[in-house]
């Protein structure tokens, strides 16, 4: 008869004899690790990319309809800038003095004019046309501000100041704005008014030493950059 109380030691001493089991895991390899990397950044780029391309789709779109898409015998009286270079990031003052931040301006659409503060004749013919301009375009008017950058360190003249209280008037160093705005050939800063969308972006330049017998054409480029761009642009930053 065995003695059965021998069983379960048997058994433990078994299993203890018998070979130790490991099981081996795959590790990944540090070239798949970097491959899988790269495919997350490549993804990640692709998707800010897909972001800014949606966010910049209204106003691609509000370009293609107006320079693009629009019916023949149509031309723009304003020049379009291709490069549509963006509002300077360096600070100004305003008449008071006081520090005023140009990203400020971002927001609206902007009829801009420069000169010395001085203010000569065709100074003065560009603020008065600026301000035309902006009212004669009724109940869109609030889209568009009318804005005179001061290019040196004169004191503006005191007749002047009442005429500027809808305008935005600010001193920007001429370095700066010789980086950003640029006139036609053979012209100078002064003689032009500038067109800058709501981004930032400078995109038109109207002919030099505009009058009042041309500003019905620049009104008419106004207009239309204002309904192509009704989708997405609003009153008021």
């Amino acid at each position: 008869m065995s003695d059965l109380s021998t069983a379960p030691a048997a058994a433990d001493s078994s299993r203890r004899d018998q070979p130790l089991g490991l099981t081996v895991h795959g590790m990944p390899s540090p070239g798949g690790a970097a491959l899988q990397d790269a495919r997350r950044t490549r993804a990640g780029r692709w998707q800010m990319l897909l972001l800014a391309l949606v966010c910049a789709a209204p106003v691609i779109a509000s370009y293609l309809s107006y320079y693009v898409l629009r019916p023949e015998g149509r031309r723009s009286f304003g020049e379009l800038i291709a490069s549509q270079p963006a509002i300077p990031t360096t600070g100004g003052t305003d008449l008071n003095g006081q520090p005023f931040d140009l990203a400020a301006l971002r927001g609206q659409w902007l009829l801009v004019s420069v000169a010395g503060g001085a203010c000569d004749g065709g100074c003065q013919n560009n603020l008065y046309l600026q301000r035309q301009l902006r009212e004669s375009l009724g109940r869109e008017k609030d889209r568009l501000d009318w804005v005179w950058l001061v290019s040196d360190d004169v004191r503006v003249p005191e007749n002047l100041r009442p005429a500027l209280n809808q305008a935005t008037v600010v001193r920007v160093p001429a370095d700066t704005l010789a980086r950003w705005l640029a006139p036609a050939a053979g012209h100078q800063l002064s003689e032009h008014l500038y067109v800058v969308d709501p981004m930032g972006h400078w995109m038109m330049r109207f002919p030099p030493q505009l009058d009042k017998a041309t500003a019905g054409k620049a009104k008419r480029d106004l207009e239309r950059l204002l309904r192509a761009s009704a989708s997405w642009d609003r009153a008021g930053r």
